[in-house]
């Protein structure tokens, strides 16, 4: 399915995904990077280690679930925007996703952003419970957006200008 529409399919994602036992521990990185190219700045962004290369450059990254804290610097490190961060334990039915953004206007916290699958399909309208800058040399944001625990492996995205002050 990733080659014929650019969309993973369930294959794809299986052997990216976290297992539910540790995404419902806390916080960890899901890595969708399916190309084979030149790249590694998320595994020089992992303090832990938990982000590693076999052999060459041209490998995909692969992470270890149980060393990953969570703690997010991949995201903004990622060329391909292709880092999110899910943490099951928000509450008993929520979960966080925090995403890449690289567009303005940039939302706000408290605002409610209209969420998007990977084949940019809406998902419904989700709280920004917060917004993170990369900082004045990485200008991507990242947002932190509360989201039905069974769509934590869905949302992706968020639409550009799909922001309001309330929930529809």
């Amino acid at each position: 399915m990733l080659i014929e529409t650019g969309i993973p399919g369930k294959e794809d994602l299986a052997a990216v995904s976290p297992p539910a036992a540790r995404i419902a521990k806390g916080p960890v990185a899901v890595i969708e990077c399916f190309q084979e190219i030149p790249c590694n700045p998320c595994v020089d962004a992992c303090k832990a280690g938990a982000i590693t290369k076999a052999a060459g450059i041209n490998d995909l990254p692969k992470l270890d679930f149980d060393k990953c804290n969570g703690c997010g610097l991949c995201i903004t490190q990622c060329p391909g925007l292709a880092i999110f961060v899910v943490d099951g334990s928000y509450s008993e039915t929520h979960s966080v996703v925090r995403l890449p953004y690289e567009f303005v206007p940039v939302p706000e916290k408290g605002q409610f952003a209209c969420a998007l699958d990977r084949a940019g399909e809406e998902r419904g309208w989700f709280e920004v419970v917060r917004v993170a800058s990369g900082g004045a040399k990485n200008k991507t944001t990242v947002l932190w957006l509360s989201v039905p625990k069974e769509l934590a492996m869905e949302v992706r995205g968020v639409k550009i200008g799909g922001f309001k002050n309330e929930r529809t």
